[in-house]
């Protein structure tokens, strides 16, 4: 139970320190070589925790973010891996005015190194988008 505990923590502190823009906090959700898949909700595949940041930080820089996730289904596979799927709603509003509220879920693997829990992949599908948006391209 401590671990999914302790993966229920990481994935708050995923939705809080993106939405307050606290990059540093941000990147340490992360592990090193995490692969985040939003091909599902119009985006794209961005490898590497670095480059994610980079990528989230420039399309996030002029929008307000509020993050939920809800009802997480979590599972240890062994003491350094877990997976878990995540109910999820978000709403943007960007610097035009235009907003955008999305539901969907967070289909996610995490790996335990050094005593600390991050995400390993990510996978974001939707189910309702409301609202206009356009992903931007990861540079």
């Amino acid at each position: 139970m401590a671990d999914i505990e302790a993966v229920r923590q990481l994935k708050a502190r995923y939705f809080r320190t993106l939405d307050t823009k606290d990059w540093n906090g941000f990147r340490q959700v992360f592990a090193d070589d995490v692969v985040i898949d939003t091909t599902a909700s119009g985006g794209s595949v961005v490898t590497g925790a670095d480059a994610f940041l980079e990528f989230v930080r420039a399309a996030l820089a002029d929008v307000l973010t509020v993050h939920h996730g809800h009802s997480p289904e979590i599972t240890v596979s062994s003491p350094s891996s877990a997976s878990g799927t995540w109910a999820m709603a978000d709403h943007l509003r960007f610097a035009d005015g235009n907003e955008l509220t999305g539901f969907g879920h967070y289909r996610e693997t995490y790996e335990k190194s050094d005593g600390t829990w991050r995400i390993r992949t990510s996978t974001l599908t939707r189910l309702r988008m409301d609202g206009s948006f356009t992903p931007p391209a990861p540079s």
